[in-house]
């Protein structure tokens, strides 16, 4: 039975957002907005580069915490030094996944290393369900063998995809993957028809489900579909980072780098963090001060969730 025909995506654009405190580079970000707080668990999508680390200075972000998510690391070029309060010491390199739990609370440290000429990739975070928002400090690296397919290169770091299945534990339903499509191609993939997708494209322009969408748009598409149809509309090769998941239908509260479900949730994790408790521990190898928490608003932070689905 063919699938019925289906509404075009919603396009999400970017804003620009220094990132890391003093020393701060620019992000992209295209997740959380108002229109939309999360894809599937995933709530934050950041984007940067291609940046010439000797005009820019690269990455260098001192230890801070994190609570309720799961950090996903992904690179296209440079390398980032990793370490975290569980005593994790790795490389973020390009095609290779860094993903670090901060349930109860992490903090890290993530600095681009002397090697770095162009750094280049994103950051993304996965909200924790209620039931496992307090899971214990974790850190996992997965480097995802490249699939080829007629027209595509796929590197499948969460997930199902393509044949392909990422070993790396997740608390939800969760689909992660590069993907290089070649000039002018169009590619057809099976996707799960209870995962909603995004596409975030890094290089080129690529029409999703009718959709065309520009360099750091990501494109927005609901549950409901079995297949998902891709064309690069470039001479060039054109470069995507496909995310998807079962829809989350909690209420969340994000500041900072706090996720919670309540204000309350995030005023006893900032005063926990100002005041150095062992809910975050401490980062042991970088040579400066953590970052200080910055100064609530002064009304309640509401929580989000997305529109309601029709």
């Amino acid at each position: 039975m063919s699938q019925p025909a289906m509404s075009e995506a919603d396009i999400l654009s970017a804003r620009d957002v220094p990132l890391g405190g003093p020393r701060s580079m620019t992000v992209r970000r295209t997740l959380p907005q108002r229109a939309r707080t999360l894809i599937g668990a995933w709530c934050f999508v950041d984007h940067y580069g291609p940046d010439d680390v000797a005009e820019t200075g690269g990455m260098d972000v001192a230890p801070h915490p994190h609570t309720g998510l799961q950090t996903v690391s992904w690179l296209f070029s440079g390398e980032i030094e990793h370490r975290d309060s569980l005593g994790s010491h790795a490389m973020v390199r390009p095609g290779e996944l860094n993903l670090m739990t901060g349930g109860h609370g992490i903090s890290h440290t993530e600095v681009s290393t002397p090697r770095t000429t162009v750094l280049h990739g994103v950051q993304l975070w996965v909200a924790l369900p209620d039931e496992h928002r307090h899971a214990a400090r974790d850190f996992q690296h997965h480097a995802p063998a490249p699939v080829h397919l007629d027209g595509v290169r796929a590197r499948v770091f969460l997930g199902t995809l393509a044949g392909e299945t990422s070993p790396v534990r997740t608390f939800t339903p969760l689909l992660g993957a590069e993907l290089v499509l070649d000039p002018r191609a169009t590619i057809t993939l099976s996707v799960d028809a209870a995962f909603e997708h995004g596409l975030l494209v890094d290089q080129g322009r690529v029409r999703m489900a009718g959709t065309l969408l520009d360099q750091a748009e990501l494109g927005y598409l609901d549950t409901g579909r079995t297949t998902l149809t891709l064309t690069n509309e470039t001479d060039t090769a054109a470069r995507v980072i496909l995310l998807g998941g079962t829809p989350f239908e909690e209420e969340i509260v994000m500041w900072w780098n706090f996720i919670g479900r309540s204000h309350e949730d995030i005023v006893e994790a900032r005063q926990a963090w100002e005041a150095a408790s062992d809910r975050f521990g401490e980062v042991e190898g970088y040579p400066g001060a953590r970052l200080p928490a910055p100064a609530l608003p002064n009304a309640t932070i509401a929580p989000r969730k997305n529109p309601a689905r029709t």
